[in-house]
């Protein structure tokens, strides 16, 4: 089970303590129900999500570079490519800060999960986290790999 809330960021304070940075690559093999394939640094992984914004089951198996670049040719819409960085919280809580690269920047969202729903429903973010969206399905990686951007050229 993945609990998690989502914040939009727009400023990243210059003090924060970062204790991982993952380079992700992520497509989408289907959205209803959520499959993913996923490059984390040099880690590969397909994952199922149920539906849900803030509570969802998740389900992730390995796969081998080879199965990954081969699945890769099959994922609908674009291949989210992002920066995630680790920071430590509170109360055991870490920080993921997502920032895009792409036609997806400068996008950054900030998640964080929980190891209940109470947890949660209480949590109390830092003053740079900016609107919560985590009810909003737009801000779903499954839903930024099919949205459309257009250039203000």
């Amino acid at each position: 089970m993945e609990i998690e809330r989502k914040y939009l960021i727009h400023h990243i304070p210059e003090n924060l303590t970062v204790t991982e940075t993952h380079h992700i690559e992520q497509g989408y093999l289907c959205t209803g129900p959520v499959v993913r394939i996923r490059k984390d640094n040099e880690d590969y992984i397909l994952t199922y999500k149920s539906k849900g914004l803030m509570v969802r089951e998740e389900y992730n198996l390995p796969l081998t570079a080879n199965a990954y670049e081969h699945l890769k040719t099959k994922i609908d819409g674009r291949l989210i490519k992002k920066t995630r960085q680790v920071i430590p919280y509170t109360d055991n809580l870490f920080i993921e800060l997502d920032t895009f690269h792409g036609d997806l920047a400068p996008l950054v969202l900030a998640e964080v999960e929980f190891p209940s729903v109470e947890a949660a429903d209480t949590f109390v973010p830092p003053s740079w986290f900016a609107e919560d969206v985590t009810f909003s399905p737009a801000y779903h990686n499954s839903t930024l790999s099919n949205i459309l951007l257009h250039s203000a050229t």
